[in-house]
């Protein structure tokens, strides 16, 4: 999902992805592995903003920042990439501008970590 990813191949990282959220989602909605979920929410985010979707993108990279977590650097390290692609193509949404302010705001403890 990762690779797929960061090499720009959109349906296979979202279809990696999907499957990473079906295998680690209990039947009741519980996620067994919180992180692993945040990771393919983010990479949702960054196929959805690289296809022109920003509402899809922000709304997986706002999901991705939220719930049970044990390493925020990890999840700002692995959302560095959705942050660029918000800042290049949807600099001038001011939806986009919240989503990096909310990034900021949980790497403010570990700045070495924000997106630059």
């Amino acid at each position: 999902m990762d690779c797929y990813r960061l090499v720009g191949e959109e349906r296979l990282a979202r279809t990696l992805a999907d499957e990473v959220l079906r295998a680690r989602t209990d039947f009741n909605g519980t996620e067994r592995s919180p992180m692993r979920n945040a990771e393919a929410r983010v990479t949702l985010g960054v196929t959805a903003a690289r296809e022109g979707d920003l509402e899809q993108a922000l709304i997986h990279g706002e999901r991705a920042l939220q719930g049970d977590r044990q390493s925020v650097p990890s999840l700002i390290m692995t959302s560095r990439e959705l942050a660029a692609v918000m800042r290049q193509r949807y600099s001038e949404e001011p939806a986009a501008q919240d989503y990096l302010n909310h990034l900021q705001e949980l790497g403010h403890e570990k700045p070495e970590f924000l997106p630059s």
